[in-house]
């Protein structure tokens, strides 16, 4: 996430904020009243987005983690073409080899 993103989505909550406070002012209730309501909703937001966020890294189900996992498979990827037929042949021995002893 870009600053510019989290500069627009701060000044977004406090929009949001305010037109809560307007409108429970507007509905009926006291300054004081629409102030707490208002923020209640507020924190309460706050309260959701954590426990995604919270669940997004406990389950390595982030942008990084994504990004990471995408980059080691395009080296292996871009390795595994530049084996010289050879090298191929000795790897995919050591791979049976490999597996005889797992099989075991």
């Amino acid at each position: 996430m870009r600053r510019i993103d989290v500069v627009g989505i701060t000044v977004g909550l406090f929009v949001v904020g305010g037109l809560a406070y307007l409108l429970l002012e507007t509905i009926g209730l006291d300054s004081m009243s629409a102030g707490i309501w208002s923020q209640v909703l507020l924190v309460g937001a706050l309260i959701v987005w954590l426990v995604t966020y919270l669940t997004r890294v406990l389950s390595q189900n982030m942008t990084y983690n994504q990004q990471l996992e995408d980059y080691r498979e395009a080296v292996l990827k871009k390795r595994f073409e530049e084996l010289t037929p050879e090298e191929l042949a000795k790897l995919q021995a050591e791979v049976e080899a490999d597996r005889q002893k797992a099989g075991d």
